[in-house]
């Protein structure tokens, strides 16, 4: 049987624009119901939710049928729980808070068998198809995509270190904690937040990597767009929701 293939990571080569969503509420009803939104990722976040592990499993299926890319965001840059991501068959990871080259390594460790790296061994598991794709442990790391999140200004200045090391695929800028880290907790709409996020495109462009960010502004999205960003997420599912609910409140 014929491995899976990344669309997700051919687009990021291709710098085709792909624009996301992002799944915080667990369950698969959700995850399938945002897959036939028309969106051509949905990042799926055991970083900021309730959403554990063992749930991505049924998310990931209910998600297989639609033409949706789907990445996963661990809660940490730790071996053992991208090992299992993995097995579940997750093709693109999103790792947060990585702020070193030494950090980015780790990361592309965790998804490398031996002898390039420390992922565990297992043809039993989702990943492998049950154990029907003959060469998937010599083949895999050739559909993997791997993203590292850059969450603070210490980890701006070292864009050109992190975009160097080998089987990093794209950096991903995280406004939020950006915002924390520049004494700006809570604001990541604020103007000296918004400049810091255009100059780590540029720089990150500048590094030969593709961009991407999170934001529920679509006028600064549009932006970001325009700057060179070419995996854009452009809201959060509860977020939405409570925005429709609402608006829906006020017009009663």
């Amino acid at each position: 049987m014929m491995r899976p293939v990344n669309g997700f990571k051919r687009a990021l080569a291709e710098g085709r624009q792909q624009i996301g969503i992002w799944n915080t509420v667990g369950g698969q009803v959700v995850a399938e119901a945002l897959a036939t939104a028309g969106y051509d990722w949905i990042l799926l976040d055991t970083e900021h939710s309730q959403t554990d592990v063992p749930d991505l499993l049924g998310m990931l299926q209910a998600v297989a049928p639609y033409p949706v890319e789907a990445v996963v965001r661990p809660a940490a840059n730790d071996t053992v729980l991208i090992k299992r991501i993995l097995d579940f068959g997750a093709l693109t990871l999103l790792i947060p808070y990585v702020q070193t080259a030494d950090e980015a390594k780790a990361a592309v460790a965790a998804i490398r068998y031996a002898p390039r790296g420390v992922r565990g061994v297992s043809y039993l598991t989702r990943a492998t198809r049950y154990g029907t794709v003959p060469d998937y442990a010599a083949r895999a790391e050739e559909e993997l995509c791997l993203i590292v999140q850059a969450e603070t200004v210490a980890t701006l200045e070292r864009i050109g270190e992190i975009a160097a090391v080998d089987g990093v695929n794209a950096i991903f800028i995280g406004p939020a904690d950006l915002a924390a880290s520049m004494g700006l907790p809570g604001q990541a709409g604020h103007p000296e937040v918004k400049a810091m996020v255009e100059r780590a495109i540029h720089a990150i462009r500048a590094a030969g990597k593709p961009a991407g960010i999170l934001t529920g502004d679509p006028v600064f999205a549009q932006r970001c767009i325009e700057l060179g960003t070419t995996f854009t997420a452009v809201g959060i599912d509860l977020s939405l929701m409570l925005d429709g609910a609402r608006a829906r409140r006020a017009m009663f």
